[in-house]
């Protein structure tokens, strides 16, 4: 469950568990069981936590069913489950609370399917052929026809510029118009905002991360990342502000490198004070977004960002943003602004107040509630920008590298889900 997938069918483990707390779902199970060829003896009497318990001292099965009806805190249990789960099961719940919040938060973190009580056979049915399709599709981890992974790191040259606010969206853009596996890393350790940009609570994975470097591979990324949608997983913090930032930037650098092989593109939104402390953080970055404003301050640190980049980071390719245009109240034209800092704004994106208040209301990414807008519309272009150079831009859905996703059967099974679950489960 929600582990690297390891290959080979033949694995040793049983086809099937299942553990249930009442005899009236075990009748239902007992029999599918059997027309599926597994064991019925491997439907066991009692719920999650016996589960846990059994499983903790034998190997789990490819496809398992568990009973949350006496769990008193479902997703925490779910993540012992994650524990002592073998890598690549796939796990059904089954439980009797009708609540899309519940069902949604247990598919996010990796369960493969909600089941509700009563049990009836053609729903068990349906779930458990789903699974077994899930577990019998190929996982490729070939490269061959592979996209080039694109790093992207988003600077403000300004506190308060919208940085962040581009951050997000486009790693929002990248993952749904362009279907790329994408990973946002926000290293506003303290103060980030881009789990809130998303209604999203950040966890404390990257604050584990900062504290034992050691422990990061590619079964701590997915356990510690928090999925926005199908294709974008987020990584961010909010620190306590009594904490100081005790790090070489070893952490930073192993996720950097995880996330080149789990995913297609990452975007980092980096302060500006990480640049200065883990210069390193930059040597494989593709694409360097400076975020800035027609202001004298934004004028004078872009000259000094630009040259630091020419110097450590030679290799990325840096596009000027000018954000929060407001023509009528700038302090320096366009034209000026870019004779001051000897290079040309590649973008320049409008001050929306309305739009960015929207954004905050509904608990989206500036780009996803406010497409029809020119800001919106600007940001797209953005992202296209950055895709500049990719082989595969034009077909991002197809021929792409084994993703952290579906080395996790989380992007295949969730194409399945369908309208059917969420409807049946807002009943």
């Amino acid at each position: 469950m929600n582990a690297p997938w390891k290959s080979g069918g033949g694995n040793g483990r049983d086809q099937f568990a299942a553990y249930l707390c009442d005899e009236a779902s075990l009748d239902v199970i007992r029999p599918i069981a059997m027309e599926m060829g597994w064991q019925p003896e491997k439907c066991n009497k009692g719920g999650l936590r016996n589960a846990i318990q059994s499983l903790s001292i034998t190997a789990s099965p490819n496809i398992l069913m568990v009973d949350l009806s006496e769990s008193g805190d479902p997703l925490s249990d779910i993540n012992a489950l994650a524990e002592v789960c073998e890598p690549g099961t796939i796990v059904i719940s089954v439980g009797q609370v009708n609540d899309v919040r519940l069902y949604r938060d247990l598919i996010a973190s990796g369960i493969h399917d909600y089941l509700l009580k009563p049990l009836s056979p053609a729903q068990v049915r349906d779930s458990l052929a789903q699974a077994q399709a899930v577990y019998a599709a190929p996982k490729s981890h070939d490269g061959a026809g592979a996209g080039q992974h694109v790093s992207t790191a988003v600077i403000g040259t300004r506190g308060g510029v919208g940085a962040s606010t581009i951050a997000t969206s486009l790693a929002w853009l990248l993952s749904a118009d362009n279907k790329l596996p994408t990973a946002l890393l926000d290293l506003d350790i303290h103060f980030g905002t881009g789990a809130l940009c998303l209604d999203l609570e950040p966890g404390r994975g990257l604050t584990d991360a900062i504290e034992s470097p050691s422990r990061i591979d590619g079964l701590f990324i997915e356990r510690a990342m928090i999925r926005a949608n199908d294709n974008l997983a987020i990584l961010s913090a909010e620190a306590p502000i009594s904490s100081p930032l005790m790090t070489d930037g070893a952490a930073f650098l192993q996720l950097e490198e995880e996330f080149r092989e789990a995913f297609e593109a990452t975007v980092i939104d980096m302060p500006r004070n990480m640049l200065i402390n883990f210069p390193q953080l930059v040597n494989d970055v593709n694409v360097v977004v400076l975020v800035t404003e027609y202001t004298l301050a934004s004028a004078r640190d872009s000259i000094r960002i630009l040259s630091w980049l020419r110097t450590n980071a030679p290799q990325a390719r840096v596009i000027v943003v000018a954000n929060k245009v407001q023509s009528a109240v700038s302090e320096i034209g366009k034209a000026d602004f870019e004779a001051s800092i000897e290079a040309k704004v590649a973008l320049t994106i409008p001050y929306d107040a309305k739009a960015a208040a929207l954004a905050a209301k509904l608990g989206q990414t500036f780009a996803d509630a406010n497409r029809t807008t020119k800001a919106g519309s600007a940001m797209r272009d953005l992202s296209q920008l950055i895709l500049e150079g990719r082989d595969d831009v034009q077909d991002a859905g197809e021929g792409k590298k084994a993703s952290l996703f579906d080395k996790l059967d989380l992007k295949s099974f969730m194409s399945g889900m369908g309208t059917k679950k969420a409807s049946a489960q807002a009943q």
